[in-house]
């Protein structure tokens, strides 16, 4: 499979490296695109002072192709390549409204625009609270036009114990979303675990 992966500024960086180690894990070739407050966003919260993808995959020479944020004519750009999905990941208000609006004047914007038009699987994991108006507003335009809003809300019904526990169960999440298999303990079976 392959996944355009996006990572923004909103808080969440564990999220970004949580679905990037499992998305690599389950043999994915993945697309990545990190803008500039997503850069800050790795220094800030996982100590990152360049991006590392072996850091973030965990995979010394993980196969992942970084694209420049401000390349809009880089391949992802364009509806004739073929991809499983993308997912952005932790998705910021900005990045939402962006996409929501159809001002694609970046490669994370574009990708996401052709994705929507291509009527490939697009997952925004905006990850923000409260919502405010321009917020809601924004999920009713990118639900309409076929996006899937998936906030990073972890379940507490796997009895976490860790933040990467709670961090594994949203990655789980949105790999199912764009039909990756994983081994990331997030279906409900009808029972907690003792």
């Amino acid at each position: 499979m392959t996944i355009i992966t996006a990572i923004t500024g909103a808080s969440g960086a564990v999220y970004a490296r949580a679905f990037l180690r499992r998305l690599t894990a389950a043999g994915a070739s993945v697309h990545l695109i990190i803008s500039p407050n997503g850069r800050r966003l790795l220094h800030d919260e996982l100590g990152m002072e360049t991006v590392d993808l072996a850091a973030l995959t965990g995979v010394p020479e993980p196969p992942v192709q970084l694209h420049q944020y401000n390349d809009v004519g880089a391949t992802i750009a364009s509806g004739s390549f073929p991809h499983d999905g993308m997912v952005i990941v932790p998705c910021s208000s900005n990045t939402l409204a962006q996409i929501a609006h159809g001002l694609a004047g970046n490669l994370i914007a574009r990708a996401a625009a052709v994705t929507l038009k291509e009527r490939r699987r697009l997952v925004l994991c905006h990850r923000e609270m409260p919502l405010s108006p321009l917020d809601v507003a924004n999920y009713k335009t990118l639900t309409d036009a076929g996006a899937i809003i998936a906030p990073a809300a972890p379940g507490f019904y796997m009895n976490p114990v860790s933040i990467d526990d709670l961090a594994d169960f949203v990655a789980g999440r949105l790999l199912d979303l764009v039909g990756v298999p994983h081994t990331a303990r997030t279906q409900w079976t009808g029972r907690v675990r003792s």
